[in-house]
């Protein structure tokens, strides 16, 4: 049929297009970045205060003992992490490991007691913990050593925990302060005497080929009093530490001064190592236990660049909005009052290619059960991100709650499962598929099994190496049952549900003959929209993606959901729009393939994501070994593919909406 045997309504307001409102994310942007500098400051559900008091004054609801918990070692060198008990540390005798949930036994958490106990308010000078000696006829002996050396050489650092909070390390920088949740065991100085790592701000530490050992620690615990009528009673706000080492010559007569703990790069005699610590109290009644928080912020990246980020998204998003307006609004509008001219040109008709493609346009595409699949895993994926980052801005999954985010995301992916099967199955009926029992297998197990696979490789590694990381068998068999004892039957329950339900309905009908696509040109072929479409999506990720690459592999905390959960609703807006856009240009080019480009150029955003961690792997780490490397690719591969999965899905949605709407404007004769 030509194109004059279509028309126009008369009524060009049905076409409800309209620039997306920018007001309620600016002051949603307000609020939730103030929110994420504030969100300390709230009293988390599920973490209750603790009392402590002297000695002589301990009762059932007020303790005088303070139990320091060890957790896992890591390093900005290596992607595998060890348990504090892998090195020859002083270990507890009565040890205790406090339960660990799903998240934590996945990230490699692995927190246990150790033999560091004090007495609230009780100082404590150079008290000894533990002595180790090192024979070199031992071969045990000799083991233990060379992997206390190759940690100090990776530069492995300590994680510890006082009454739930990090204790932290500050030292100063050429730029100023600088605090971490964590410090190292040691440092090292090679054979051409280049000083690594902390040894930099130890002047004394100035032998070539020497390790320095850490085997003392100064720690201070800050306290509030919480009312002048229980002036008794306090509760700790604060933890900090300095890390230092000492030779100890006599271990019956500790006096913690004189020359550091040294052990020679090419040991050969026998070596005696006394770890002790120095503990003091001090009372700081401008930190409150509600806020005890905020002095770990000390060591985060400062807030302009958060703020940054955000400006620099919303520039993005002002511009395709722009654009997106300026077409829909102005273009189409007028296309709309020129196609309902009573005479119809043919030079008009070149005008607007978009309208000869009715026909076509809902054609259903190749391998339909493949991109139904997609469009399933992704919708779990995005409403699992959403609550997951929305529930994490308002503090519920803050750090504090100690492997609750990837717990949240865990479980909310198993539930969502009908969500997806439903999505998959209406779909794979509206591009006419006829198995959609097949379609509901693909969906529940295609990308769930590739994720599957590459983390079960992954985690041989780890269990090769010996990382704490490692997840035992019996928790691949609790994923597994998790997998398909809930996942896979909540997602038949929707395909079933879907397959029921009749298909979207389209606008137009389509023709039995394909309409001949004419020749594109370079602009308009396939593959340079696709190539065009995921940078800009990508331009509004890529600097909360520098701090999100630094809290996963540099080991730096993240806090910021406020900010994050912002980000996330402008990559939504700007993969929408961007797809949207393009889509448009094909359309007119009289190109009607759109299904699978509209999910490939948003969803070619994670091919950039890719790149941005390439460059980050060979630009800002320093992780050494090919065990590191395999680890570090295969869990990015993992983060690609989940990426990969929402934008398209949310690219694909946004183009059959804005299809949907300028076809239902056209009748055919």
């Amino acid at each position: 049929m030509s194109a004059r045997g279509f028309r126009v309504g008369t009524n060009p307001c049905r076409l409800r297009l309209a620039l997306p409102g920018l007001r309620w994310l600016l002051g949603l942007g307000l609020f939730l970045g103030l929110h994420a500098t504030r969100s300390a400051a709230f009293y988390l559900p599920g973490l209750a205060p603790v009392n402590f008091c002297e000695a002589a004054r301990e009762t059932a609801t007020c303790k005088s003992s303070i139990a320091l918990f060890v957790n896992r070692l890591d390093s900005a060198e290596s992607v595998l992490p060890y348990e504090y008990n892998t090195f020859d540390f002083c270990q507890d005798s009565g040890k205790k490991n406090p339960s660990e949930n799903l998240g934590q036994v996945l990230f490699g958490e692995r927190i246990t007691s150790s033999p560091y106990k004090f007495s609230f308010n009780k100082t404590e000078t150079c008290k000894k913990v533990c002595v180790k000696s090192y024979d070199r006829e031992n071969e045990d002996h000799k083991k233990k050593l060379a992997f206390l050396k190759k940690g100090i050489q990776l530069n492995y650092q300590h994680h510890w925990i006082i009454d739930n909070m990090p204790v932290i390390w500050c030292h100063v920088i050429e730029d100023g302060k600088y605090c971490t949740p964590g410090f190292p065991i040691g440092c090292f100085i090679t054979k051409s005497g280049t000083v690594k790592d902390a040894c930099a701000i130890h002047p004394e530490f100035n032998k070539s080929n020497t390790f320095y050992l850490f085997n003392h620690v100064d720690i201070i615990i800050m306290y509030h009093r919480e009312s002048e009528r229980n002036w008794a009673i306090a509760r700790l706000v604060a933890a900090k530490l300095d890390p230092q080492s000492y030779k100890h010559s006599d271990e019956n007569h500790l006096t913690c001064n004189g020359p550091p703990m040294e052990i020679p790069g090419e040991h050969t005699d026998k070596l005696s190592v006394t770890y002790t610590y120095s503990v003091r109290f001090e009372e700081n009644k401008s930190i409150k236990w509600a806020s005890r928080w905020d002095y770990i912020l000390e060591s985060m990246p400062h807030t302009n660049i958060q703020w940054f980020s955000i400006m620099n998204s919303f520039v993005i998003v002002l511009f395709l909005s722009g654009m997106v307006a300026m077409i829909l609004l102005r273009t189409l509008h007028r296309d709309i009052i020129r196609y309902n001219q009573t005479n119809f040109s043919e030079e008009a008709q070149e005008d607007f290619g978009w309208k000869l493609v009715h026909g076509d346009v809902f054609r259903p595409p190749r391998n339909r059960m493949l991109l139904s699949a997609f469009l399933g895993q992704g919708t779990q994926v995005l409403i699992m991100t959403f609550i997951t980052l929305f529930l994490a801005c308002f503090g519920f999954l803050s750090p504090a709650h100690r492997g609750a985010l990837m717990t949240c995301a865990v479980v909310l992916w198993v539930l969502l499962g009908t969500p997806a099967g439903y999505v998959s199955a209406r779909m794979y009926k509206t591009f006419k598929g006829v198995n959609w029992k097949t379609n509901f297998l693909l969906t529940a197990l295609l990308c769930p099994g590739v994720v599957f696979v590459d983390l079960f490789f992954m985690n041989l590694i780890l269990w090769v190496e010996g990382s704490s990381a490692a997840i035992s068998f019996g928790t691949l068999i609790g994923i597994l049952a998790m997998w398909f004892g809930i996942s896979v039957p909540l997602t038949f329950l929707g395909a079933y549900f879907g397959s029921k339900k009749k298909q979207f309905k389209h606008p137009v009908h389509t023709n039995q003959i394909p309409r001949h696509i004419p020749q594109q040109n370079f602009f308009t072929r396939p593959l340079f929209g696709i190539i065009i479409g995921g940078i800009l999506p990508f331009g509004c990720i890529f600097i909360q993606l520098f701090f999100i690459l630094n809290s996963i592999w540099s080991h730096q905390m993240y806090f910021m959901f406020g900010f994050l959960f912002l980000v996330f609703i402008i990559l939504l807006i700007t993969c929408s729009e961007a797809t949207v856009l393009l889509c448009y240009f094909h359309l007119c080019a009289e190109d009607y393939h759109w299904w699978w480009r509209a999910f490939f150029t948003s969803s070619f955003t994670a091919v950039y994501l890719f790149i941005y961690a390439v460059h980050y792997f060979f630009a800002k780490l320093q992780i050494v070994g090919i065990a590191s490397s395999i680890l570090y690719f295969g869990y990015t591969m993992v983060m690609v593919l989940i990426f990969f999965l929402f934008t398209g899905t949310v690219g694909f949605f946004s183009c059959f909406w804005f299809i949907t709407k300028i076809y239902s404007v056209v009748k055919v004769d």
